[in-house]
């Protein structure tokens, strides 16, 4: 049990104490403002702690300074729980923890939610080029497929919403104009996959400036697909997108 009174552990999760989940995401929070992945006091990360709590960063902070006892302890209802005293004493938790809420809802597998602004990957979504394609095997190996929300007012009902029928399938997402959803089983392992979507952004963009798009050989993005399907990662709607945005519909089993 921790100071507030409530459990840090289930099976399901990994066995560390609060003390260093807050280190970690502290951690995660300044290479995020180091890598250029955020700006003043944008993003926010979050842990899952328990089945009814969580650990998030607080509203108003630049990321690159932020300490461990900031950071907040919360219920569902994304109200603080447990004692609050010294530095945190005034603190709120960050406008955009109703997405993560969200994320975790609808994913009870995962422990860990990153948001950043990484402008390579927002750029794109404003210029309408879509990171879901099957240009790089190590993302489709990874990742399978990069979506792109639909807009949504930032720190409103409607960013929730816009994750919906998405975050059940894919563990990295673009917020149209507005930033990056990432989860994991750590906030550590949620922070690679935001490397992961920039640097694909990067690609992207140097291949559109050098004048081509070539797409994979859907012959090659069958046999990555294939494996992620013997490994069990090609979740919810993953075969059904390939099969759309890579022509893999009739290749290795993959169906629509």
């Amino acid at each position: 049990m921790n100071s507030g009174g409530y459990a840090l552990t289930s099976p399901r999760r990994q066995r560390r104490s609060e003390q260093e989940w807050r280190q970690e995401i502290v951690q995660v929070c300044r290479l995020m403002w180091e890598k250029d992945y955020l700006a003043a006091t944008d993003g926010n990360v979050s842990v899952r702690l328990d089945e009814d709590h969580f650990l998030v960063t607080p509203s108003g902070l630049s990321k690159g300074f932020i300490t461990a006892d900031q950071l907040l302890a919360i219920d569902w209802d994304a109200r603080p729980v447990g004692p609050r005293y010294g530095v945190a004493r005034d603190l709120r938790p960050s406008s955009e923890i109703l997405l993560h809420l969200e994320a975790y809802r609808r994913r009870p597998d995962i422990v860990s939610v990153v948001h950043a602004h990484p402008p390579i990957a927002v750029a794109l979504s404003i210029a309408g080029i879509s990171l879901a394609q099957c240009i790089l095997p190590e993302v489709v190996m990874t990742l399978g497929l990069i979506p792109t929300t639909d807009y949504a007012t930032p720190a409103s009902p409607e960013g929730p919403a816009v994750i919906a029928g998405l975050i059940e399938s894919y563990d990295a997402i673009i917020l149209q104009r507005h930033g990056s959803v990432t989860v994991g089983a750590s906030p550590w392992q949620a922070y690679l996959k935001l490397e992961k979507v920039e640097h694909t952004a990067k690609i992207t963009k140097t291949v559109l400036e050098l004048g081509g798009d070539p797409p994979m050989p859907a012959d090659q993005v069958a046999k990555i697909a294939a494996r992620r399907a013997e490994r069990g990662l090609l979740s919810g709607q993953q075969a059904s997108d390939l099969c759309q945005a890579c022509g893999v519909c009739q290749l290795a089993g993959i169906q629509q």
